[in-house]
């Protein structure tokens, strides 16, 4: 990958969507993952005005730390960069209280609540957002917006504009590096930070990003019967979770009335 060329695209697209729009700039929500710390950084790099928000909820205290460190270092890197901290940990157990029919256990009602997390960032961004003319700027991947559907609905899929989602993990990971952002960032475990337990992104998918990259360049051009071994097993893993995501990925649905039927 012509690593710069793309990092000087996203750049001038970024700057040029924002002025078009008439907005100051950008809102980021920083995990201390690497997709938000190179779109922040590709945003800080605009010149437009960039807040980054950490909004723990019951967050691991490496995740916090991180997210924390690469704000810190964007801040002193680039001075139209702010950072705030936004403790969401009694919103979320207030709205836990107030649903306790969830089953500890239970896989269904559990990822209901653990989506509710990235429902509530997502309030908050947009609350920022609009109270500070800047635009959400969302942080999904290919492989996570249009490959598995690896997000929240309504949630960290809930943005305006969404610069690296044309690009792999594995892409991710070399503009990480080539943006020289701090090493606990280019070094961090993926993971969606929605669960109080360490599952890192792997453990829930049970693929690593190389492994669902292969398949997402040849899905729709290969049939199962053409996989074998391992590579069989991650077509399945992407198969099911492609199909069951679909919602995620197409415009809602729209029930269309006759014309013949109005007036």
């Amino acid at each position: 990958m012509q690593t710069q060329k793309v990092i000087d695209h996203i750049v001038s697209w970024l700057k040029e969507y924002a002025v078009n729009a008439n907005v100051k700039g950008y809102v980021i929500g920083v995990s201390g993952g690497v997709d938000s710390g190179v779109v922040s950084t590709l945003c800080a790099m605009t010149g437009l005005e960039v807040l980054l928000l950490e909004m723990p909820i019951r967050q691991k205290e490496d995740q916090v730390n991180r997210a924390q460190d690469h704000i810190e270092d964007l801040k002193k890197k680039f001075p139209n960069v702010q950072g705030k901290t936004i403790n969401l940990t009694p919103v979320f157990e207030s709205f836990e209280d107030i649903v306790h029919d969830h089953v500890e256990g239970r896989w269904s009602n559990n990822l209901a609540l653990a989506n509710t997390r990235s429902r509530f960032r997502m309030l908050t961004l947009y609350y920022f957002g609009q109270l500070h003319g800047l635009l959400v700027c969302g942080t999904g991947n290919k492989v996570e917006d249009f490959g598995i559907g690896f997000y929240t609905k309504y949630g960290d899929g809930g943005v305006d504009v969404s610069p690296i989602a044309d690009l792999y993990k594995t892409e991710v990971y070399e503009l990480a590096k080539a943006l020289n952002l701090i090493e606990s960032i280019q070094n961090a475990i993926p993971t969606d930070g929605l669960w109080d337990a360490d599952r890192t992104d792997e453990d829930q998918i049970g693929a690593t990003y190389p492994e669902l990259e292969k398949i997402q360049k040849e899905y729709g051009t290969k049939a199962v019967e053409e996989y074998e071994g391992r590579d069989k097993e991650v077509f399945m893993i992407f198969d099911r979770m492609h199909k069951a995501a679909k919602h995620k990925m197409v415009p809602i649905p729209i029930c269309d009335i006759p014309e013949e039927w109005r007036g």
